[in-house]
């Protein structure tokens, strides 16, 4: 198969290349040439700006037509449009990298399904990915090319961190490490499925030219569905550290206290994100298999490896909201009691 990926070097980009090189496949990539590759070599890369719209279109016309094209760094709906200037009558297939983020929060009941109200509570990226979803099926209807759309929900893996309530700083786990406690937004039992790039990245592979996938959005997300505090206990057993304190503190606070670090938190962690994969499982062969506890094993290997893993002695944030908490909450029932 002809595959040409857009992007191709980031977290599920290069999974993808990697499946798509291993069992053989012609592979091509785009991108701006700046980010070190991770996978065998094999790979054809075009050095580009897809934003340069002009520049961009002229460089597709003047390539083979492909089998088919993946779109991992589509934002925004002018990209999209773009990708369909640029790939009409160039691929037999075309895969648009959403997310979960298009969903409505929190929805009407769980688990979530693809045919569910795609309105999301931010006005950005979610909003976007709406966006761009409609316009690539739009042109699918008007006979362009055939879409499908993947939507993961928090991927992680070698080349990336462990999100948590305070963000992507890697902190996080140097405090486990270190035994120091650590913040979990609310009280910690809102449900949350990390899935590993592995597993993300078969996704796309078996998607490629699928014609059961014609048309068709697919939840590719984690089924190890776990509490907020479960993930945090199981990457302290992943790093052989002592389960951790966890501090409790509400969602509604910490946006306040630090809103570039917990925003993410508060529109996406402190609802129950649970979504229904079999529509993936039956038709584009998507499974579950690296675990929670494995993949964060791999993942702190690789940021060790890099040097990666930042010294929590040098960021006092948490210390600083953990001990202002434990005042507070202490005077408060102080004077409740008293009165």
């Amino acid at each position: 198969m002809k595959v040409l990926i857009l992007g191709g070097t980031g977290l599920i980009s290069t999974a993808t290349t990697r499946e798509f090189l291993t069992r053989g496949d012609d592979v091509t990539l785009y991108n701006r040439g700046k980010t070190p590759a991770r996978f065998p070599a094999g790979a054809k890369v075009i050095v580009g700006d897809r934003n340069d719209f002009g520049g961009f279109e002229k460089q597709m016309a003047e390539q083979r037509n492909y089998d088919c094209v993946i779109d991992m760094i589509c934002f925004t709906k002018a990209q999209a449009e773009s990708d369909i200037r640029a790939f009409q009558g160039k691929t037999g297939h075309f895969i648009f990298c959403s997310t979960v983020n298009v969903y409505t929060k929190p929805a009407p009941s769980y688990p979530v399904r693809e045919d569910f109200p795609r309105v999301p509570i931010d006005d950005d990226y979610g909003t976007k990915k709406v966006e761009c979803e409609d316009t690539f099926l739009a042109a699918q209807a008007h006979g362009v090319f055939p879409v499908t759309i993947l939507r993961p929900a928090q991927t992680y893996g070698e080349g990336g961190v462990l999100i948590h309530t305070f963000g992507w700083s890697t902190t996080y786990i140097d405090r486990i490490r270190k035994g120091k406690p650590i913040i979990v937004h609310g009280d910690g039992n809102s449900l949350w499925n990390p899935c590993h790039v592995d597993d993300v990245g078969h996704a796309f592979v078996a998607a490629a030219g699928n014609s059961m996938a014609f048309g068709k959005a697919y939840n590719t997300t984690g089924e190890e569905v776990i509490t907020w505090n479960q993930y945090s206990e199981r990457v302290a057993i992943a790093l052989g550290a002592p389960s951790p304190k966890i501090v409790h503190i509400p969602t509604d606070l910490l946006v306040k206290l630090s809103p570039e670090r917990c925003m993410i938190t508060y529109n996406n962690f402190q609802g129950n994100n649970v979504y229904d994969n079999s529509a993936a499982r039956r038709d584009i062969d998507f499974r579950y298999s690296v675990s929670w506890v494995e993949g964060v094993k791999r993942t702190v290997a690789w940021l060790d490896a890099n040097h990666r893993i930042e010294n929590s002695d040098e960021d006092p944030f948490d210390d600083q909201v953990i001990e202002a908490w434990e005042k507070y909450t202490s005077q408060m029932l102080a004077e409740i009691k008293s009165s």
